[in-house]
């Protein structure tokens, strides 16, 4: 093997250092001065101004940047020929021949003379005898990749690896795609969700909707009608046309690995460091399982490798600015992070990491004092278009056709507020007309304005032994039913039949006394000193009485926000407050979930604070029947698209927050992820799938995060202490800290928010985040590696490169061959039984397969 990397020109002497006799020359670095190392007030001119002509006469050579002006990490162009780009095993080294280093030293004694002709004379013969030492050293490289058998850097070769990790990718992936042929996991959610878009019926869900507007559109164009009610789990599809949903999400999920590969290559320039990682992608048993099924996580992920790789790819061109290949990877990098956030708001986080590296990019470019400050804000507008302008716009576009799409009624329409629901074919608001007014006797439904919140709903069912009174239960209910109606009455007088035309109508006013009576158990709303279900600081509220009649805790005293005593009712645009006249406590729907007794639906409660302004204490009147008071056309209260983006952000959000487990639910914790503590069932029937990460590479990520830290401290100290060491070896460690530091932001970034949140948490949550673990994994075994083959001179020449590689790589693929089964599916005993296949894998109590 040759040694690593390119001599760096400020030591392209022979490997030997000089000394003052065979180099009197050579401008000292560090001199002493009183007893102290000084930086040498020669050796920075000397250095810069030399390797500047030198660079004129070789274009391999590229001149040292001065200290003022900030330093890269990549390569300078698109040719790749910076030349801190040593980590790829000699790519130009033995181009930079011992000649070159005479006409430095040449230079560097013509420039001290002050004679430039025979300077000249001295730089014209060298530069031929450069040549033939050029040449010279190319013949030695090939004859040293001959030996090998291999040429790491050669680009046939690269791109033979990448189709090779391709048709592995796409074949690992395809296989068994159509099995189990039941619903597997959340396919029960978005494999319904995906026909709901097919059908035009309006849902709630807590997650953008680019990824569910992708499922349908792959099912409606591969033949499926968008009738299968994905019931639950272990539903058969018998002759349903799903295949085309699964084969569309699984081809997104297999281009995560050439994708890994391409992007490590960019960053690297090493062919084995991005086989490495594709490796690490391939051959995890838990990326497979997830790509393989109707899901959001195979698109999700699929947008953040792009996302990731178009900015590193972009990045590259950062020397040819504003030319049409810079500007195309520069729009496509907006195009993916807004793809990514528009599927689930994880991509939150890629866009961050996007925003950090831009951050770094535009802070280098201000550092280049050979440029005007008007060029940095050029780069600045260009990056804010495409990286800020254009995701928000293709966003808000992607919501627009999903509002646009599903305009027909479903069961999500109760998360919304009236007004929303005006717009929805089908709902009893859509075209409605009823009276502006609210009159005594009206028959009436109450909408909590609490974001997502439901209608105030009863039903015979009573509150449990224990838990208050054993009253009947008053709850919300997001769905609209007949047990969400009531009837508003005085709070002295029973309530006027609709019917009876000679009764006189009287309009019920703000500050007027009430008892609302649930229509269908003919109770009132009622509320008492007994703490609420859940929110124990408030007031239970029940359902009491028969046929009407109860007692003076039935009343209750209407307000509305900003309204003067007198003024009349309104529906939908009234916000109203329910205060009790007896126990000074506001009507409130908390939100909080009650258990199954309830049947899981909201808590209604009565808060003794006044100062409580939440939305949950407000109401508005969404149905009100009064057949003796004119209409009126609900149009009047139809929002425009940007107050329904606003609702369904702030509902979404709301609800996401607000996600607990359900009973029974195997749910998981941030610090179980990277030890692969436990998996999660895809399929519990004879036919099992099981998500599990392949556990060698999880935990060989897990213990290389650490070392990576090390290497950054190490690298830390040695650059502060200015230390002289050889310059290969210092600069393949300042790439490899540089790569793995933006990689080790991007996990930190995908994986840490996590600790902060209280919903409801999975296992699959980690898996963007072990993308980036596994690339930084790579590019530090292949620094290893390399390092000691550059260092121990007998592992040059014996194979070790190859030893090691396909000791690495066969670990992983055995590992994937041994664990396979878990994503392929599984039937017989379980790995607890002794005579199951899989009863040797079972390393930890905890995995449940």
């Amino acid at each position: 093997m040759q040694a690593i990397g390119r001599r760096s020109l400020r030591n392209s002497t022979p490997r030997e250092s000089p000394t003052p006799e065979n180099d009197p020359l050579k401008p000292r670095r560090w001199v002493r001065t009183r007893g102290r190392l000084a930086k040498s007030p020669l050796s920075e001119f000397s250095d810069t101004d030399t390797e500047t002509e030198a660079a004129n006469q070789n274009h391999f050579i590229r001149p040292a940047t001065p200290k003022r002006y900030s330093k890269t990490f990549s390569n300078s162009g698109s040719n790749h020929t910076n030349i801190n780009h040593i980590l790829n095993n000699s790519r130009y080294a033995n181009d930079i021949s011992y000649s070159n280093s005479h006409i430095i030293m040449a230079k560097e004694s013509s420039a001290k003379s002050g004679s430039s002709k025979g300077a000249q004379n001295k730089t014209d013969q060298t530069k031929n005898k450069s040549s033939g030492s050029s040449s010279e050293s190319q013949k030695q490289k090939s004859q040293t990749s001959s030996a090998s058998g291999i040429n790491y850097n050669d680009t046939h070769w690269s791109w033979g690896v990448f189709l090779l990790i391709l048709v592995l990718g796409v074949g690992t992936r395809f296989y068994k795609v159509e099995e189990p042929d039941h619903v597997c996991w959340d396919e029960t959610h978005f494999g319904k969700m995906g026909s709901w878009y097919i059908n035009r019926t309006f849902f709630f869900d807590v997650h953008p909707p680019l990824g569910k507007m992708m499922i349908g559109a792959f099912g409606y164009l591969t033949g499926y009608n968008g009738t299968f009610p994905f019931e639950s789990p272990g539903q058969k599809y018998n002759e349903t046309k799903y295949v085309g949903m699964r084969v569309c999400c699984t081809a997104l999920g297999s281009m995560l690995v050439p994708l890994t590969y391409l992007t490590v290559w960019e960053m690297t320039e090493s062919t084995s460091a991005a086989c490495l990682a594709a490796a690490f992608i391939l051959f995890d048993v838990g990326l497979l399982t997830l790509t393989q099924y109707i899901l959001l996580d195979p698109i999700l992920l699929f947008f953040i490798s792009g996302s990731v790789y178009t900015s590193v790819k972009f990045y590259t061109y950062r020397n040819t600015p504003f030319t049409f290949v810079w500007w195309t990877w520069l729009v496509l990098s907006g195009v993916f992070i807004a793809c990514a956030i528009s599927v689930k708001f994880v991509g939150l986080f890629t866009v961050l990491y996007i925003g950090f590296r831009t951050i770094y990019e535009l802070w280098e470019i201000l550092g280049d004092l050979t440029k005007p400050i008007t060029y940095t804000m050029k780069h600045f507008i260009a990056r804010a278009m495409c990286l800020i302008a254009l995701p928000i716009a293709l966003y808000v576009t992607f919501f627009y056709i999903h509002l646009a799409v599903l305009n027909r009624s479903g069961n999500g329409d109760g998360f919304y507020s009236s007004a929303f629901q005006s717009q929805l074919i089908g709902n009893p608001l859509y075209n409605a007309s009823m009276p502006r007014e609210v009159a005594y006797g009206a028959m009436i439904s109450l909408k909590s304005q609490r974001t997502g919140g439901g209608y105030l709903h009863s039903h015979w069912h009573l509150y449990p032994e224990g838990v208050g009174a054993k009253q009947q239960q008053i709850t919300t209910y997001a769905h609209k039913d007949d047990n969400n109606k009531w009837i508003i009455k005085k709070f002295d007088e029973p309530a006027p039949k609709l019917d009876n035309k000679s009764a006189p109508i009287e309009l019920i006013k703000n500050g007027d006394l009430i008892r609302l009576e649930h229509i269908v158990t003919k109770r009132n709303l009622h509320t008492h000193r007994i703490p609420a279900p859940v929110t124990k600081k408030q007031w239970q509220v029940t359902g009491y009485g028969e046929n009407g009649t109860g007692d003076a805790n039935d009343v209750w005293r209407i307000e509305v926000l900003g309204g003067k005593p007198g003024d009349h009712i309104n529906v939908v645009s009234s916000r109203l407050r329910f205060f009790h006249q007896l126990q000074n406590c506001i009507l409130s729907g908390t939100g909080k979930q009650l258990p199954k007794w309830a049947y899981e639906q909201m808590e209604v409660s009565c808060s003794p604070n006044h100062r409580d302004v939440r939305k949950s204490t407000y109401w508005n009147i969404e149905e009100n029947h009064f057949p003796r008071l004119p209409n009126v056309s609900f149009q009047v209260h139809a929002p425009n698209f940007i107050e329904k983006l606003v609702e369904s952000h702030t509902i979404m959000f709301e609800g996401n927050a607000g996600l607990k487990p359900k009973e029974g639910e195997v749910t998981s914790r941030p610090w179980q992820w990277p030890i692969n503590y436990r998996g999660q069932y895809f399929s519990g029937s004879t036919y099992r799938i099981y998500l599990l990460g392949n556990p060698i590479i999880w935990w060989a990520n897990l213990a290389l995060l650490p070392l990576f830290a090390v290497i950054y401290i190490y690298h830390a100290w040695k650059e502060q202490r200015g230390y002289e060491e050889n310059v290969d070896i210092k600069a393949a460690r300042d790439k490899t800290v540089t790569v793995c530091g933006w990689l080790f932001v991007g996990w930190a970034l995908h994986y840490l928010p996590f600790y902060t949140m209280g919903r409801v948490l999975y296992f699959h949550h980690y898996f963007p985040a072990l993308l980036f673990s596994s690339m930084l994994s790579a590019v530090i075994i292949d620094y290893f590696i390399r390092l000691l083959i550059s260092t121990v001179s007998f592992l040059k020449d014996n194979g070790f490169f190859h030893v090691m590689y396909g000791l690495t790589l066969s670990t992983v693929a055995y590992s994937f061959y041994l664990f396979a089964p878990l994503s392929y599916g599984t039937s017989g005993p379980l790995a607890v039984e002794e005579n199951s296949t899989m009863h040797g894998l079972k390393w930890l109590d905890s995995w449940e397969f």
